[in-house]
Parts: C-alpha cells; structure tokens; sequence
C-alpha cells in the first residue's frame, strides 16, 4: 500500500521528489486523444473554409506542446512560494477581466476574448488557476474567518468580484469558479452551515442572472422543449449523434453529425462526436480516465505536505470535475446547454493550456512527496 512522506523542499526550484508518472501518463494519453477527436470533428470544418483538413488539429497541438512545457516549469516550481503571489496574482486577474470587458473581441454574442496581434486568449480561463492559488493561501492565512459568516465574507470579496465580472459575460464559467471556491472552502472550514448559505447565495445569484438576461431564459426552453424550441437545434443534433452511435459507435471518422449538422462539433460539443463514432464504449471509456486521474489527484491531496497543497489540489480536482459534469450534461440535454469545454480534449488553446498548468501545480505538490511501503 502506497503512503506518502514528505520531504521539505526551501529553494524556489524543485530539484528531484517524488515525480507522479501515473498523472503525467493520463494526461498525455487524454491530450492525444483530444487530438485525434478534434482532427476527427474539425477536419470538413477546416476543408469547407479553404483550410487543410489538419488546421485545427495542429493549432492544437502547439497549444499542447507549448502546454506541456509549461506544465513542467510549473511543477518544478515550489507551490509555497505561490503563496506570497497569490494577492498580486488575483488583482491581475481581476484587472484583465475588466479590460476585457471594455475592450474585449465578441464572438458568438459575448466578449470574452483579449486580441493581441494574431493571439487571443480568455481571461476567464486564466482566473481559473489563480482563484484555487488565491483561496487555497486564503484559507491557510485566514483559517480564522472560516468560522462566522461575517468574516467569511470578508475574504471572499476579490473572488466574489472576480466570479461576478466573468459572469457578466460568461455565466457557465462563472458557476465553475464558484464551485472552485466552495470546494475549498467545503475542505477547509469546520462550518457547513456557513456553505449551506454561501450555495443558496449562489443559486439566488445565478437565478438572476439567468431571469435577467433574455437569451439565457431562452436556453431554458431549449432544454425542455428542444424539439419545438427555436434555439433547441444544436441539443437535438447532439442527441440525434449520441443515439445513432449504438454500443461501438460508426468509427472513428465517420460521424454523420459533423458535417455541418452540428454546430461546435470540435468543441463544446465533442463528446456528442466521441459518441457518435467510438459509442458508449468510447464515451466510458473517456470518462473512466477522467475519474482515474480525479482518484490519482485525491492521492496527491492527501499525501500532500502541508494544507496549502492540499487545498489547490482540491481546486484542480473539482474544476476538472465540474466541467466535466456539466460538458457531458450539455450534451446530453440533462441540464440546459451552457458554453463550457471538455477539459484537456475540446478544441481551444487558452483551456488547454491553462489546465496543463494547473496540472503543473498537482506535480509540485507531488513533488514534496516521498512513497514509502
């Protein structure tokens, strides 16, 4: 049976600890595979637009091997030292939401990207990673304001405002970062009622922004009634290709859906196309290696050496988790369709990448680690 010592590591690089190669071999296994699923679901896209069938492909793969090189430097950073960056780290992301929100590129209806030359990126992805840093320190600094409700929400004022400027753009990924920070609180603090609370503070939030906002009532419609409902066309193509790829799916490459019938195919809605041509072999198949991975990370949190590392642990593994849930939920109509990617497999650099790094911060806890009999 595998028990974890620590080891006490000063300098600011990690040299030797204990290197997690289970992780590390999920991750490669699951980022290829994202690889080959959005070559499969972009390929007539990228032809029908004067690309080569690869375009998308490719794009991606830089982004995973310019991922993976940052994974590695994350890792052999010693995560304490985070915790003296993780205030200057969430005024920046703060900042680059409100810059975004001011002069950020729309696409699709919301603006949610920053241009810079030929680059965009989402700063909503890069507010991911540094709200688990910033309320992983939080909670470690302030384990006194965990008590009572008042002080509690003192300390959650910078990711309430955080969570709030992604929501005005961004409601799905909103959610996440919220259920980021409840996670860690659920871990950290010794009072579940103040969580009670805090969640039906969230769903009354969340219920107004949803009533408030006429297209977002509209998603509603499409999730109960998508076969009469005029934004409903996107969930029944999603459904017509789950149920058309039986046990064993049509074959890699051969979906039916993602020529042009359903909308997203290499993106939000991969999964539906995983389904289509690998099945429900293939779909559990995926998924069994999302929950490897979760239990692997649990290993890591546990073993970790101090509750700093033990609680942004916690905030990878429930990012993971809950955009995973609800991706899967979207696409198979049992919560109403929301924007949120496949992690490590849907197409798009600024996800990928940034969730490689977070991947980093699970390594350098690791890192601290020593495996004993």
């Amino acid at each position: 049976m595998e028990k974890a010592r620590h080891t006490t590591k000063n300098s600011f690089w990690i040299r030797g600890g204990y290197t997690d190669y289970q992780s590390i071999f999920l991750i490669f296994v699951i980022v290829l595979f994202g690889l080959m699923m959005v070559y499969s679901a972009s390929s007539y896209r990228a032809i029908t637009s004067g690309y080569s069938g690869t375009y998308f492909m490719l794009r991606q793969s830089v982004f995973a091997v310019g991922g993976f090189m940052i994974m590695y430097a994350v890792s052999r950073v010693n995560y304490k030292y985070l915790s003296n960056l993780s205030l200057v780290l969430m005024y920046a992301a703060i900042a680059l939401l409100i810059v975004v929100i001011i002069i950020g590129r729309a696409s699709h209806g919301a603006t949610r990207w920053i241009q810079i030359g030929p680059m965009q990126f989402q700063p909503s992805e890069i507010a991911k990673p540094i709200l688990i840093i910033y309320m992983s320190d939080a909670c470690v600094k302030k384990a006194k304001y965990l008590n009572k409700m008042k002080d509690l929400l003192k300390m959650l004022i910078l990711p309430g405002v955080c969570i709030v400027l992604i929501a005005l753009e961004n409601l799905s990924t909103a959610i996440v970062c919220f259920a980021i920070v409840v996670a860690i609180l659920f871990v950290a603090s010794p009072k579940i009622w103040n969580l009670v609370i805090l969640g039906i503070i969230g769903v009354v939030l969340a219920a107004v922004a949803v009533l408030t906002v006429g297209y977002r009532g509209d998603r509603f419609d499409a999730w109960l009634h998508p076969e009469t409902s005029d934004n409903g066309y996107q969930t029944l193509q999603s459904l017509y290709a789950i149920g058309s790829g039986g046990i064993f799916g049509r074959g890699l490459g051969n979906s039916i859906q993602k020529l042009g019938f359903l909308p997203e195919s290499h993106n939000d809605m991969i999964f539906s196309v995983i389904c289509e041509e690998l099945g429900l072999f293939g779909a559990l198949v995926v998924i069994l290696l999302f929950v490897m991975l979760i239990f692997r990370f649990k290993f890591v949190a546990d073993g970790s050496a101090d509750s700093f590392g033990g609680f942004i642990v916690t905030g990878v593994i429930t990012h993971i988790a809950v955009q995973l849930i609800v991706n899967i939920g979207v696409v198979t109509n049992t919560i109403p369709p929301t924007g949120v990617t496949l992690p490590f497999i849907s197409y798009g650099g600024t996800s990928l990448v940034f969730m490689l790094a977070e991947v980093g911060l699970v390594l350098s806890v690791a890192r601290q680690m020593r495996l004993t009999e």
